[in-house]
This record gives C-alpha cells, structure tokens and sequence, in this order.
C-alpha cells in the first residue's frame, strides 16, 4: 500500500507558517537599535581605569555589540575582539 499524501489545507498552512515567518524575520532585520540606545555611545572602548561595571551594563553593552555587528557596522574581527574582552570582565562564580 503506498503511502498517503499530505492535504491541500496542509500544504496551504505550511506555506502560510513559512510566509509569516519570512516577514517576522525581515521586520527584526529592519528594526534597529530600540529605546534610543545608541550603537555608538554602548561601544565607547573599555578602560581598566573605569573600574567594575555591573552585570546588567556588560550585558548592556554586549547587546550593543551584536546589534552594531548585525548593522554591518563594525566587522567580524573587531566584534569577536571586543566580545571577548566583555565576557572575560564578566562576574561568573
């Protein structure tokens, strides 16, 4: 006995998912940087002399790494580079 086909309905929801994901994936890639965070500002470079930053800004600022390096602004080497240092200041017990 072969086997059974998928449905029309099926084939048409399948597709639907596809086209809504699509468009939610092309809409986050568009957005940029919300809440007025600036790129430019978060990626200001790191001094020793600045003293210990709290958790919640390193991740502050790590996130301003990624959407700065998603923007094509900043490239591969420069982002592992400061993506690095970020992670070694962070407090891990």
């Amino acid at each position: 006995m072969g086997a059974q086909r998928t449905t029309f309905e099926k084939l048409q929801r399948d597709r639907a998912k596809k086209a809504k994901a699509a468009a939610k994936r092309e809409k986050r890639l568009d957005k940029g940087p919300e809440g007025g965070v600036d790129v430019e500002v978060e990626l200001a470079p790191l001094e020793e002399s600045e003293g210990a930053l709290s958790a919640g800004e390193l991740l502050q600022r790590i996130e301003a790494l990624h959407n700065a390096f998603e923007a094509k602004k900043i490239s591969f080497e420069d982002f592992e580079e400061e993506k690095a240092e970020l992670m070694r200041r962070l407090p891990i017990d």
